[in-house]
């Protein structure tokens, strides 16, 4: 049984509905399980190319958009990464005994190379050794993922096996909890994954509900057969998107009208608008309230980053006292 839960997101501006039922909706539901840790991880964010002028304004969107989806601050430790020195201090420690060769084989990395133009920097290669440490210096032995970080945390496994076996017992080895919500798509393309990098095609969890109407009703149904079913990619997305916001009996109504070829997708775009915008309503209030008082969500993240230090600086103490630095 797992004792302590840690994740990060990066703050990249607008949270959307992907990002709520993928990872937030999730977090919320292990924070009243386990001992819980979520952490904006803007040390993670100047790996690719960014704005620095707006790095604040997107740390408390993403602070306040994660409180109010169901992140509590009473009851989890939600802090940011640059307020807790000991993440960097342990990932230079973890550089010593990580093989070039094994970050060279990481496969979101070679991804995300291949979209940067020009020279590619130290840190977006060492990018999972300072995810490792995001997990190690606080023992987490569950950490919620999406499929995509996987390999990330089967490194971050091995880091902590090499440090035990080399310095003595210290880190627990960690697993995925890979998300069981769907996957949302884009609604302008079907075909790809709902991204803040697609403009027009996320709902994003503050949107005002003119604006959901919009983007759903200009949904795509007609892309063609997808391989899997006989629904076209955009049908099944909005199906998708029913499952999670509607109740079952609606969504066992427009399952039935489909079957029988009676469907309109103009009833289902408008239905599926009504159930999101009442889904959405509750976080879009809280993040209301939230952001017209900076210093209460200031004041969370300071708690919150306090919270953090004890537990990192206990294990610092603990890895240099091993490793012969004190």
């Amino acid at each position: 049984m797992p004792n302590r839960v840690f994740s990060g997101i990066q703050p990249t501006g607008l949270v959307h509905i992907g990002n709520y039922l993928g990872a937030i909706k999730a977090w919320a539901n292990l924070q009243h399980r386990f001992e819980s840790l979520f952490c904006i991880v803007d040390y993670h964010a100047i790996t690719v190319p960014f704005e620095p002028g707006l790095m604040q304004q997107n740390i408390f969107d993403a602070a306040v958009a994660n409180i109010a989806a169901g992140l509590d601050p009473e009851v989890a430790t939600i802090f940011v990464q640059s307020h807790v020195p000991e993440h960097t201090e342990l990932a230079w420690i973890l550089n010593t005994i990580t093989p070039m060769g094994r970050l060279s084989h990481m496969t979101q990395f070679k991804e995300k190379s291949r979209q940067i133009s020009g020279e590619v920097n130290v840190g977006l290669f060492d990018y999972p050794v300072l995810q490792a440490a995001d997990i190690l210096l606080y023992k987490a032995d569950l950490v919620p993922v999406g499929q995509d970080q996987v390999q990330h945390i089967e490194l971050t496994r091995d880091i902590a096996r090499k440090f035990n076996v080399t310095f003595g017992d210290t880190f627990p080895s960690p697993r995925a909890q890979l998300s069981k919500a769907a996957r949302i798509m884009a609604l302008g393309d079907p075909t790809k994954k709902m991204s803040k990098s697609l403009p027009g095609s996320y709902i994003a969890l503050t949107d005002p509900p003119e604006r959901i109407r919009e983007l759903v009703m200009r949904a795509v149904t007609d892309t063609g057969p997808s391989p899997e079913t006989d629904m076209t990619p955009g049908v099944a997305n909005l199906f998708t998107m029913l499952r999670e916001f509607s109740a079952p009996d609606t969504v066992r109504e427009y399952e039935d009208a489909y079957a029988s070829r009676t469907l309109r997708y103009s009833d289902l775009k408008n239905t599926l608008v009504e159930d999101i915008i009442a889904a959405l309503a509750p976080i879009r209030a809280r993040a209301s309230e939230l952001a017209a008082s900076p210093q209460r969500v200031h004041n969370i993240l300071r708690d919150g980053a306090e919270k953090a230090k004890a537990i990192a600086q206990k294990t610092m103490a603990e890895v240099k006292l091993k490793m012969g630095l004190v």
